[in-house]
């Protein structure tokens, strides 16, 4: 395959999984917060992502398993497409204001899907990227997803009463089988089915008896994990401070995700660049600092030149601190079960997420907005020291 098909092929995958995680990432906690659910509610939404955080259970059924027809990732992928464009449909069809417990439940079914997905995409990519084509892969991986969140979350909130609920979610499924065609079009190399652990445990046991596996886990919870309870609670912030739908999809949505997709790439050039732990550990300090950004707004310094500012500085180099780790991520597979490598890596780091995410609503309900960004800001810069800690000495997926 020549660059650019790669790049087509899995920039299309990347996005049909940013489309519905855009709008439960962007729409739904201000959705929440309008109708007068706390902020602890808002962050116990967060256990909806709960399937990114298990699918290492099923991971190596995805990577056993698969069509030589079809081909063993087009094999899940083609399907699991389907069922997520039949979901967003059926979605369209349900009252966000009296049903909210169907778009929630939805939300689940969507995830399950995606999360599912994302298992054969990911070990595609590791499949079909070189080592020296990976960092860059990776922005383009961030990117396409960011840019997928754009469209499923800043676009979908501005044009919301516009458009109204069923045609913004018919327009997204519409737009799922749009980035279907590569994948229905490729045709996959055969490649030999991976012997992978039959059995999740075992498949995780065999992971982590590798050299360095514990070490290199802590680094991807704490790399993570802390920022995440500031990203958890802007949207909720800004409606404290009187801004409406139109606006947060402006903010975050458009402004927030259009920065995130620049952030991606310039990832990507940082670690071919740097090096994968200096770019890793550089892109995490500016993470943190960018975080604290949040402090002066969430004081009643809420200028929109500073919100919007303080939202691109996050969305920027957040992203760029993702694509640093995804890349290390890759690197840290064997090569016989991708799929299962990687999913059980980007599951610890989900989780990491989804449990601090939860805990984010509580913590600025008990602390207030000031406080709780700055109390973020010191535990983002403490994980930090922690990976820089834990990877002075070479380590699973990090050699160099």
């Amino acid at each position: 395959m020549t660059t650019r098909e790669k790049a087509i092929l899995l920039g299309g995958l990347y996005l049909s999984q940013g489309l519905p995680y855009g709008f439960f990432t962007q729409s739904v906690p201000a959705l929440l917060r309008m109708q007068g659910a706390s902020n602890t509610l808002v962050g116990l939404s967060f256990l909806l992502m709960l399937p990114w955080g298990l699918k290492f259970l099923w991971a190596p059924l995805v990577d056993r398993h698969g069509s030589a027809r079809w081909g063993r990732r087009r094999s899940w992928i083609l399907p699991l497409q389907a069922a997520g464009v039949l979901t967003l449909a059926a979605l369209a069809f349900v009252d966000p204001t009296g049903e909210l417990p169907w778009v929630l439940v939805g939300l689940l079914v969507i995830n399950l899907i995606s999360a599912t997905q994302d298992i054969a995409t990911d070990g595609l990519a590791v499949e079909v990227l070189a080592p020296e084509e990976r960092g860059l892969g990776n922005g383009l991986q961030v990117g396409a997803y960011r840019l997928g969140m754009i469209i499923g979350g800043g676009a979908l909130l501005m044009f919301l009463d516009r458009l109204g609920w069923r045609n913004a979610f018919l327009g997204m499924a519409g737009l799922l089988v749009l980035a279907s065609v590569p994948i229905l079009r490729h045709r996959e190399a055969p490649l030999p089915v991976a012997p992978a652990e039959p059995h999740p445990l075992l498949a995780l046991r065999a992971w982590f008896a590798q050299p360095g596996a514990a070490r290199w886990a802590l680094v991807l919870v704490l790399y993570k994990g802390f920022d995440a309870m500031g990203s958890a609670m802007v949207k909720p912030l800004l409606v404290d401070h009187g801004y409406d739908l139109g606006d947060i999809g402006a903010m975050v949505g458009a402004v927030g995700s259009l920065t995130a997709l620049a952030g991606a790439f310039a990832g990507g050039l940082l670690v071919h660049r740097l090096g994968r732990r200096r770019a890793l550990l550089g892109l995490g300090l500016a993470q943190a600092v960018a975080v604290a950004g949040y402090i002066a707004p969430a004081a009643g310094l809420d200028d929109p030149v500073m919100v919007y500012l303080a939202i691109a500085a996050d969305s920027f180099l957040g992203s760029a601190a993702t694509t640093a780790l995804f890349t290390l991520m890759m690197d840290a597979c064997r090569l016989d079960q991708t799929g299962t490598d990687y999913t059980i890596q980007a599951s610890l780091v989900v989780l990491a997420v989804g449990l601090t995410s939860t805990a984010s609503g509580a913590l600025n309900d008990a602390l207030g907005h000031p406080t709780h960004f700055a109390a973020v800001t010191a535990l983002t810069l403490l994980g930090l020291w922690g990976v820089a800690r834990l990877t002075r000495r070479p380590t699973l997926g990090l050699s160099r």
